[in-house]
């Protein structure tokens, strides 16, 4: 019922004990009342934070960094509507938000697209009808370009600078319309993207060829919540699913060979080969030699029970929450 947004201080590094575990306790800096539930939310820059909700309203959060408050530096009141903005019930919710400082894209239940910008009272750019389904999630692709999901099976590609509020792009999964729930672009291969949607299938794009997936992997029993490139390292790979499990895809060069550097407890590794279609490109989420290319797998919870609902990644820190009303992070992941 009363839904806050907190900010919390995990320590540095140089207090993490042998096993990566933080030693001592996470610290809550401030936190802030918060009208309808986070669906989302995303660091602007340093000091601000864009928080979508289920009342389809946005809001950027500012981090008051000298005295530890957070206040609502701006808000755009029912960025997503289902009737009209004016109705008092009106609201659908926003599913998702990227930025790109200062750029602010949100999309919503409505199938609705806005553009903001950090500093203007109105939206930039709004495309109405961009969907007829609920879009689940969005990333930019470049700069003017963005990506969205859909509760269909549909990945589409938007030019922000064209005018026409049509789709440059449709790609699908064929066959059953498995709605998608999450995507990420590859940080350095920009054509290559990830989702994860109802199935807890993981499939690989290469937006340039086709217009389906290249690779299929079967991955949770459940719907996956979050699929995430690491941003330094992108042939690391991380997915959560509603069945409790948070998966490690490693697809560095020649598995066999590699000393283990991941979580001690309870290890489920699989190596998976997998085929794809083209041979130009060196990625190995699109390699096409399957003796060469081994996936490592690694469920990085061994006795899950509950949803894990979010994760992100950063250096060797990974952090994810559960249906537990726990976060963790775990700080050595990658060796």
């Amino acid at each position: 019922q009363d839904n806050r947004v907190s900010i919390w201080s995990v320590g540095d590094l140089g207090n993490a004990g042998l096993n990566g575990e933080y030693q001592g306790e996470p610290q809550l800096l401030c936190d802030i009342r918060h009208n309808g539930d986070v669906m989302d939310m995303q660091f602007l820059d340093q000091e601000r934070i864009v928080v979508a909700s289920s009342t389809g309203t946005v809001t950027v959060f500012r981090h008051h960094q000298n005295n530890q408050t957070l206040s609502a530096n701006q808000r755009w009141e029912k960025a997503h509507y289902h009737v009209d903005q004016d109705t008092s019930c009106g609201g659908a919710a926003c599913t998702g938000v990227i930025c790109n400082n200062p750029e602010i894209v949100t999309v919503g239940e409505d199938g609705r697209i806005n553009l903001f910008r950090a500093d203007q009272k109105d939206a930039v750019r709004t495309i109405d009808n961009a969907d007829s389904s609920t879009l689940h999630a969005v990333t930019f692709l470049r700069t003017i370009e963005i990506l969205t999901v859909n509760s269909i099976g549909q990945l589409k590609i938007w030019d922000l600078r064209q005018q026409q509020n049509e789709p440059s792009q449709i790609l699908s999964l064929t066959g059953d319309r498995v709605p998608l729930h999450c995507v990420d672009r590859h940080p350095n291969q920009q054509h290559i993207v990830a989702t994860g949607g109802q199935d807890g299938m993981l499939s690989i794009w290469d937006i340039r060829q086709g217009t389906m997936p290249v690779s299929l992997l079967n991955a949770h029993e459940a719907e996956m919540w979050e699929v995430h490139f690491h941003p330094s390292n992108p042939d690391h790979l991380f997915t959560c699913s509603e069945d409790g499990s948070l998966w490690h895809w490693d697809t560095s060069t020649d598995v066999s060979e590699k000393p283990s550097f991941l979580h001690q407890g309870g290890r489920s590794t699989t190596y998976f080969s997998h085929n794809s279609v083209n041979q130009s490109v060196v990625s190995a989420w699109l390699s096409n030699d399957p003796t060469k290319d081994r996936m490592e797998i690694t469920n990085l919870i061994p006795n899950q029970t509950l949803s894990v609902n979010s994760l992100d990644i950063l250096g060797p820190c990974l952090v994810y929450g559960t249906d537990a009303e726990a976060i963790y992070v775990n700080r050595q992941l990658i060796a």
